[in-house]
């Protein structure tokens, strides 16, 4: 199919990009022999979620480079800005919690997730795999050292400092020494040494004791045994110098199991692990794996890797020291690292096979329910609202069955808005027109809640925009249970309750409406004025802050002429929300 073009292909390093029959990206690689990588999918015998992709390739191209690194980097670049289906993407992998100690003047202490901004403003440990374990260290610390507990200093007292877990920071003259102590203490035992902090709770566990107060020295008690079964539990690696991460990795049909050991402080601090299902060689996706898990956890100073795997590549691209180890501690520790992820790979493969067999047959049964149509991103719509007021829609993103949480959308919902209907056209039309300018992937399938009515509703948009997406409405019986899809031509198809299908479409509306439905809480949850402003197209994060600045109150706000609004919105936007203010009172 490819032979002549593979023919002219050089045997350089380079990046090189899959594209479907609608010219879509649907995967990025890089290659030290360009040649030779691509000749691989085409005249080699390819299995699983390789022989998939190849089944979907039409064409490629590749971009030659002049070192291995500058693919790389290229790879990563494109990988983020096609977001191809068949790349490792972890947008969906939720960053590990870390505990934060903040540098200022009265610290406070509080488990954390985003830490790129906060690396120089604050000290930070872990990660924690296990964010029960961060909360569970961070409550116990607040309560042995009355450490600041307010994001922002009050003028009075507050409830921490009368229960005798706060210094009175907002009006007290702190002994700093004192303060100073505290911090020392606190670092010391985040940086892995408990002597401090053990000798403190005997010390208050004694105290207890003695004035009868047995509910609390059992609590003391109870923290002492805590500590010392976690340090129990931790593996003594070296010196308390060391700080790394170290990465391992086990694979078997088609699937690669990654085992990640958090060293700090010389102990085995927390591990993670990852099944992914991979398209490339072993080494590559690996590579590939580690350079997106630095895109949200901190770099630590070294990173160790096994044998086969660039070092120098993933070194220069980290700009942090990467190494593999061939002896002592550090060498038992990697084959550890091996041996867990094949467990794991072996405990769970068999489920994991049978998921993708399930799936497999549910898409499967819903391409022959269509016409034959070939279905895998499918996009679903729902609308919520609080008697006929506050609309707002949530999408949601599914490929393969598999939900794409970091593809959801919420959408609020036009004002003069006030009913289901017309909720619906406007955000199939946002939703598409947007797509359309700017060239972004388009769904297999949407699926709307409801039947004919629905259905019609959004087939007219989609015509409107000259758009041939296959589109389906879900329609519930009398007990409130999906039972009917309703096709494009409004034709009706009950479904088998006991079918895979069934179980996934259940699935995907239950999703879309439980995501629509908590997006319209937080929207209330927020209060009147918040709620308010968050109803008004053009009104974000930014504007809502310089309003509430501004005015402070929804009286002062709907006192305002459209003159005064103006200097801290849009003219059209003011205008809006003018009007709903006006119209609902």
């Amino acid at each position: 199919m490819f032979k002549e073009k593979l023919a002219l292909v050089p045997e350089l390093p380079g990046s090189y990009q899959m594209k479907d029959k609608d010219g879509n990206i649907i995967y990025v690689g890089k290659a030290k022999n360009l040649k030779r990588r691509l000749k691989s999918y085409f005249t080699g015998r390819v299995t699983g979620k390789t022989k998939k992709l190849v089944s979907d390739i039409v064409d490629f191209e590749y971009i030659v480079t002049s070192s291995e690194l500058e693919s790389l980097i290229l790879e990563i670049t494109l990988i983020k800005k096609y977001n191809p289906k068949y790349n490792i993407l972890l947008k969906d992998d939720k960053s590990y919690p870390y505990i934060e100690f903040t540098k200022d003047k009265y610290p406070i202490l509080k488990v954390v997730r985003n830490t790129k901004k906060k690396k120089n403003k604050s000290n930070l440990y872990g990660p924690y795999p296990n964010v029960g374990a961060a909360r569970r260290v961070v409550e116990m610390l607040n309560r042995i050292y009355p450490l600041r507990k307010c994001e922002k200093l009050g003028k009075e007292y507050c409830l921490y400092y009368h229960i005798g877990e706060c210094l009175g920071y907002c009006k007290n003259n702190v002994d700093m020494e004192k303060l100073e102590e505290m911090k020392k203490e606190i670092i010391a035992f985040l940086n892995g040494d408990s002597s401090h902090v053990l000798k403190e709770l005997n010390e208050k566990m004694l105290d207890a004791s003695e004035k009868l107060n047995f509910e609390k020295a059992k609590e003391y008690k109870q923290m002492i045994e805590d500590i010392k079964i976690t340090l129990k539990n931790q593996k003594i690696v070296l010196n308390k110098e060391i700080n790394l991460d170290l990465f391992n990795f086990y694979s078997e049909e088609n699937y690669l199991s990654i085992q990640v050991f958090f060293i700090r402080g010389g102990t085995l601090f927390g591990r993670s692990k990852k099944i992914i299902n991979i398209t490339d060689t072993e080494e590559e996706s690996f590579i590939e794996y580690i350079v997106h898990f630095y895109e949200k956890e901190l770099l630590p100073k070294e990173i160790l890797v096994p044998e086969g795997i660039d070092s120098d590549i993933l070194s220069k691209y980290l700009n942090v020291s990467v190494r593999t180890p061939y002896r002592g501690d550090m060498k038992n520790l990697m084959q550890l690292a091996g041996e867990n992820a094949k467990i794991i790979l072996d405990e769970e493969l068999k489920t994991i096979t049978q998921d993708a067999k399930i799936r497999n047959d549910a898409v499967k049964e819903l391409s022959i329910i269509l016409g034959g149509k070939k279905v895998e991103r499918i996009e679903t719509f729902d609308n919520s609202h609080l008697f006929g007021t506050y609309y707002v829609a949530g999408m949601v993103v599914f490929d393969n069955f598999i939900p794409q949480r970091n593809e959801y959308r919420k959408f609020k919902i036009d004002t003069n808005t006030k009913d289901d209907l017309k909720a619906m056209e406007e955000v199939i039309y946002r939703r598409y027109y947007r797509l359309l300018m700017e060239k972004g992937r388009m769904p297999d399938l949407i699926i709307v809640d409801g039947g004919e009515t629905q259905v019609n509703v959004a087939k007219k948009i989609l015509d409107e925009l000259n758009l041939k997406i296959t589109l389906m409405g879900l329609k519930k019986d009398d007990h409130h249970r999906t039972s009917v899809i309703v096709n494009s031509n409004l034709q009706e198809i009950e479904l088998d309750p006991h079918g895979h299908l069934f179980h996934f479409l259940t699935q995907i509306q239950d999703e879309v409406h439980r995501f629509a439905i908590t997006y319209h809480r937080q929207i209330k949850n927020k209060g009147t004025l918040s709620s308010v402003l968050e109803m008004i197209p053009g009104i974000g994060v930014k504007r809502r802050q310089e309003l509430l600045r501004k005015f402070s109150s929804l009286k002062k706000i709907k006192e305002a002429s459209i003159e005064e609004l103006s200097k801290v919105i849009p003219n059209d936007v003011a205008v809006e929300l003018k009007k709903y203010l006006e119209d609902n009172n």
